[in-house]
């Protein structure tokens, strides 16, 4: 195997070059990120794209609201190179779409690429929270979780995926898990959740062995509790809810959502181009008590 980089580049006596910042440049490349309309989904498209990527933030509402476009203007307004490789900046895109249609999913990536040319990078992030006594758990609401968590993500998958394969990318899709697809959240009452994020594990690790052989990489993450605005609107009608939940974890804080810009990056990029079936956990430690 001819040297590539870092200590065998060294030893091989090839000139210097920093290459290990520059595994992280997504320049010239395409995104998807579901749910990317607000909250973690948005926090990990801006990360893309300030990388250099091309993103496209897909949710329910038919056009992004104010807060959407600040973020947007916010990525326009970056430097023109992303100080890595000193190539072009990335930029972002709002489309509407529902993750629970299969076929209109599929046409959504095929949009895409017929704009850009490519797709590169999908991020199955889109998904909802609903609790209830399991033993009084309506049946439509089980589904509607399912729906959306497991399925939506399944045909989100299959979106990038199949143009992946059709034109020869070599690509990662990431699925939004959770800590809660590990464990079991205590005092809540989410066996819908909680079923609906270990299947989207399992779901990562079946589809990574199944499209290695086509050069596709998959993995997942899991977010523990994230504070954003959804998560803040709820614990405000919970007094003491945020300090308990902060004490289930060995740091005893929730998470900012951009603490997971750095896993996102590190996944969608050539940094992890080993890297194929792998949940990575980013939640204070909750899961190693």
């Amino acid at each position: 195997m001819a040297p590539r980089a870092g200590v065998d580049a060294a030893l091989a006596g090839s000139a210097p070059t920093r290459t290990a910042l520059s595994l992280f440049s997504l320049s010239d490349r395409v995104a998807l990120v579901t749910g990317g309309h607000r909250g973690i989904g948005l926090e990990m498209a801006l990360a893309l794209a300030e990388a250099g990527a091309v993103v496209y933030c897909l949710d329910l509402p038919p056009n992004p609201d104010a807060d959407w476009l600040k973020v947007q203007s916010f990525a326009n307004e970056l430097p023109g190179t992303d100080n890595l490789k000193g190539e072009k900046k990335g930029r972002l895109e709002y489309i509407s779409g529902d993750v629970t249609d299969q076929k209109a999913m599929w046409g959504v990536v095929e949009s895409i690429v017929d704009r850009e040319g490519r797709i590169d990078i999908c991020m199955a992030n889109a998904g909802i929270l609903h609790g209830a006594e399991c033993l009084e758990y309506p049946a439509e609401d089980f589904k509607r979780v399912l729906d959306i968590n497991v399925s939506g993500v399944l045909f989100t998958a299959q979106a990038a995926g199949r143009q992946m394969e059709r034109l020869g990318i070599r690509g990662s899709i990431i699925l939004t898990a959770s800590m809660s697809g590990t464990i079991t959240n205590p005092g809540q009452h989410w066996v819908a959740y909680n079923t609906s994020k270990s299947a989207v594990l399992q779901m990562a690790r079946s589809l990574a062995c199944e499209l290695a052989p086509k050069g596709i990489r998959v993995n997942s993450i899991s977010p523990g509790y994230i504070f954003t605005k959804m998560t803040g609107d709820f614990l405000e009608k919970q007094p003491g809810l945020e300090e308990k939940w902060s004490a289930q974890n060995p740091t005893g804080r929730f998470g900012r959502p951009d603490e997971l810009r750095g896993v996102t990056l590190y996944l969608a990029s050539d940094a992890s181009t080993f890297c194929t079936g792998s949940d990575i956990k980013v939640d204070g430690g909750q899961c190693a008590w």
